[in-house]
């Protein structure tokens, strides 16, 4: 979720910012509505450029992500994600090594 001046949607714990991810656009849209303090933001796609941004939030908090369990419209279900993992995965390689046997 973007605000048209750049700003991206996170919302502030005691360990950090937590950025929520969702599976599409419309997932994120639905959830929109059932958040006020998101109305001020867009679903906006998320891509490596977009996790550098993020990166540098205010205050020198850590941050972490958290991909929305689909269809949970309170954002508290789902998974934590760290920075490297979402690097990965958005560079294309693969988090985990494939186990053959």
């Amino acid at each position: 979720m973007r605000r048209a001046n750049g700003d991206w949607f996170a919302i502030k714990e005691p360990r950090g910012f937590r950025v929520p991810l969702f599976s599409s656009l419309s997932e994120a849209a639905s959830v929109r509505t059932f958040n006020v303090e998101m109305l001020v933001f867009n679903p906006a796609l998320f891509d490596e450029r977009a996790l550098k941004q993020v990166e540098e939030l205010e205050d020198g908090r850590p941050v972490y992500f958290w991909l929305v369990e689909k269809a949970s419209r309170n954002m508290r279900r789902g998974m934590a994600v760290q920075y490297a993992q979402l690097a990965l995965i958005l560079s294309g390689a693969e988090a985990l090594p494939a186990i053959r046997g």
